[in-house]
């Protein structure tokens, strides 16, 4: 049907009026209306979409709110490469950066830098097409990148059409961040409801913005700064200051902490005012970038193949920080070993509130004199992992304890034992829940088995509720197995329960929002339950009585009739109307559940994963099953010889040990091991349940695209971790090594590469990036 133009012209005015109060608010934290108004303003403009569905479009604010979910994100190039910095950790790595930017002009006299607060975030590129945003990506390995367009755009610090951006075409570079206080939140959240917590701010903003989901990412909150324009048609910028005004011209968001320095004196003068003060901002920061300030200098110092010459990244030294030790617990690993943690007093470290740290072993307590009690200082090892440095003994009020090893355990009140000559403690105990939960943990790990999905919460669970008792009975698990946890029943249960109480109440938007009836969400179902009072009214009410009452579009009100004389759905609503006290598995069938988005989809998506991995090589099993001291490669090693688990379980500590890398010790750990009569029972178990035990079933699978090829791999990898690239390239007949030499045949690299590369150059070796790779182990070919 025609769109009356009083109906156009009041789209167009909302949209203008909400990206005006999008940049008032979320750019220059100015608000001049309230959320009320906000939301009011918003909820008008998706309803006039969905009614007159000719007026969307891709620069729309509703698409702030989330789109369809993706099945998987697409690889994008970018028009101009994404390179990595250099980096700098001390006043002399900036001094030599200076020196040799200097040298590279052939100047004497003072550079003039930008210096730049570097955002602890996830790195995108946008791409404006006449004005309006058309695309945005990840860095990726800078070359390619995955398209995140749906996602970025429900960032509403973001500006989907750019203000005078009639003939703009831009690309611009920034960083999506989460600002502290709202990464707190956010894992408070998480917490309350039973979910994994993000590591920190920049785990949690990469996490966010990577959702197949928009509707995820719109529900987490986002924000960016933007510091480099790309390319830029139509308009000149001369220098890096310049181009931060035409940013801010353009409403992105730009740190106004950023200054210009005159002298590389003024830049350093800077890093170490943040250095200091890093605790002071609102986000997170890892450094601080310092730029060349003019883009005609910046042309002429180029680049090396990773990084431009005109620009260095100054990282912070490791943050340390003082806190108290409240006790010292012992934590039980998958193979006994008794680890004490130390309870610390929660403190704020490199991003993330730090209570625990673990002390390794009994030694290292007594040689850093570390007691309960104790004011200490602990870092971040390269800003991830929680370690306490050293205690701090003129602090100590004589109120401290002297830790001491437990000789029981505390899970199953086994025997610690420590043998002599070695650091470690372990629990003997051959039932030890711990050590059942933990062993279960690393079978179905990345490194081992390989199980997306299980995750450590899950497992826990598992145990807990006595459904598995070893690693076999994953292989057992059914969906009514599943439906009994927290994660897949929990949310989704208290939700639904809720709504029916709300729904005998009178309140029938959020039972209707529950149906997951098509184009019908939170906003529409709101809209629907303003117009009526029950929900037999409604499900009794033709399609004009619909319309006629709630003003929604005929769209929507045959979707709402279609569903509701559904005998199907009415049986559904019927049952749904009976449950009280959670007894909805006694009312409900599986298929009731899958209609209400109980997780069924997650379910069956898990189930599919532990399937698969029944078929995974030897050498992931082997790891898998934590025999001790076999680790990844000596498990690659045992199965590419053996070839099968009978052959290995068959053989001997003399004929293990002329093996060159299996000493007696290992080689005695794996004879105990298939000698012990449960682990022979456990395998047995894994057999007759289809579980692969021979090495050649997976890689046969693959074409030896780099039979004879010696492949070392440096940097952090966008599309793969560092155990699947090198399993890849075994898996295609290659050879994956640690260490560049003439032999080395490629060299692939991610970001932020090591000497590795420097080497490879050196000797003039191919260097491949992550797609280069994927297209060489496709088709044998570069």
């Amino acid at each position: 049907m025609a769109v009356p133009e009083a109906v156009r012209s009041r789209v167009d005015s909302l949209r203008e009026e909400i990206e005006k109060h999008n940049y008032l608010y979320y750019v220059l934290d100015r608000p001049e209306i309230t959320d009320a108004e906000y939301d009011r303003l918003m909820r008008e403009l998706i309803a006039l979409e969905a009614e007159y569905p000719e007026l969307q479009t891709p620069d729309s604010p509703t698409h702030r709110v989330g789109g369809a979910p993706l099945a998987v994100f697409k690889s994008v190039r970018h028009r101009a490469p994404l390179l990595s910095l250099d980096n700098a950790f001390s006043r002399e790595d900036l001094l030599a950066f200076d020196d040799r930017v200097r040298r590279g002009l052939k100047l004497t006299g003072a550079i003039e830098y930008t210096a730049e607060l570097k955002i602890d975030g996830l790195t995108v590129a946008l791409t404006y097409e006449n004005g309006s945003l058309v695309q945005a990506a990840t860095r990726g390995d800078g070359t390619e990148g995955e398209d995140v367009t749906a996602n970025v755009k429900t960032i509403k610090s973001i500006p989907l059409k750019l203000p005078k951006g009639e003939g703009v075409n831009l690309g611009v570079r920034g960083e999506v961040y989460i600002k502290k206080a709202d990464f707190e939140a956010l894992n408070g959240e998480r917490e309350r409801k039973g979910e994994p917590l993000f590591a920190n701010p920049r785990n949690a903003a990469a996490g966010s913005l990577r959702q197949l989901d928009p509707k995820v990412t719109a529900s987490r909150p986002l924000d960016a700064f933007f510091y480099d324009i790309l390319y830029l048609e139509g308009r000149e910028v001369r220098t890096q200051a310049d181009g931060f005004e035409l940013l801010k011209e353009f409403n992105f968001k730009v740190n106004p902490l950023t200054k210009v320095c005159r002298g590389i004196e003024a830049a350093i003068e800077f890093c170490e005012t943040w250095t200091a003060r890093r605790d002071d901002l609102p986000y997170e920061i890892d450094g601080v970038v310092i730029k060349v300030n003019s883009l005609q200098f910046q042309t002429a110092l180029g680049a090396t193949a990773k990084a431009p010459r005109s620009k260095i990244a100054y990282k912070f030294p490791a943050q340390q920080v003082k806190t108290k030790v409240l006790d010292i617990v012992v934590n039980i690993g998958r193979t006994g070993a008794a680890t004490p943690t130390a309870i610390l007093e929660p403190v704020r470290v490199a991003g993330s509130t730090v209570s625990r740290a673990t002390l390794h072993n009994e030694d290292n307590i007594r040689e850093k004199d570390i007691r309960i009690g104790d004011r200490v200082i602990i870092q971040k090892a390269g800003d991830v992992i929680p370690e306490v440095v050293a205690s701090l003994p003129e602090e100590r009020t004589g109120e401290e304890r002297i830790f001491m090893m437990p000789e029981k355990c505390p899970e199953c009140g086994s025997t610690i034992y420590r043998e002599p000559g070695e650091a470690i403690a372990r629990c003997i105990g051959a039932t030890c829940p711990a050590q059942l939960r933990e062993g279960i943990i690393h079978f179905v790990s990345r490194d081992a088995m390989n199980i997306e999905g299980l995750g450590e919460e899950i497992v826990i669970q598992l145990v807990n509720k006595n459904i598995v008792k070893d690693v076999a009975d994953l292989y057992k698990l059914e969906p009514g197995d599943l439906l009994k946890l927290e994660q897949f029943e929990g949310k989704s249960a208290k939700e639904l329960l809720n709504a029916i109480d709300d729904l005998e109440k009178g309140n029938i938007s959020k039972f209707l929002e529950k149906l997951k009836i098509e184009s019908i969400g939170p906003v529409t179902s709101e809209q629907i339950a303003r117009g009526y009072s029950s929900l037999d009214e409604l499900m009794n009410d033709t399609v004009d009585e619909i319309r006629e009452k709630t003003g929604v579009s005929e769209k929507v009100a045959h979707n709402l009739k279609h569903f509701f004389i559904n005998p199907n759905n009415k049986n559904l609503i019927s049952k749904l109307r009976k449950i009280k006290n959670e007894d909805y598995f006694n009312l409900l069938n599986y298929d009731d559940i899958l209609q209400l988005g109980f997780s069924a989809k997650a379910i069956d998506k898990l189930l599919k994963n532990i399937e698969a991995s029944k078929k995974n090589p030897l050498s992931r099993l082997l790891y898998a099953l934590g025999i001790r001291h076999v680790g990844e490669s000596i498990a690659r090693e045992l199965a590419q010889k053996y070839g099968s688990l009978d052959r290995l379980i068959n053989t001997s500590i003399d004929e293990l040990t002329s093996i060159p890398t299996i000493g007696e010790t290992i080689a005695t750990s794996l004879v105990n091991y298939f000698k012990e009569p449960r682990n022979q029972e456990l395998i047995n178990k894994l057999k007759a349940l289809g579980v692969n035990t021979l090495e050649n079933s997976q890689s046969s699978q693959f074409v030896q695209t780099l039979t004879g090829k010696t492949i070392v791999v440096t940097g952090k990898l966008e599309l793969y971790s560092r155990a699947e690239i090198e399993e890849i390239i075994r898996n295609h007949g290659g050879k994956a090594s640690s260490s560049v030499s003439k032999n080395t045949d490629y060299v692939v690299v991610g970001s932020e590469p090591g000497s590795k590369l420097q080497k490879a150059q050196q000797l003039g070796i191919r260097i491949l990036n992550e797609h280069e790779f994927q297209k060489l182990i496709d088709t044998g070919n570069i």
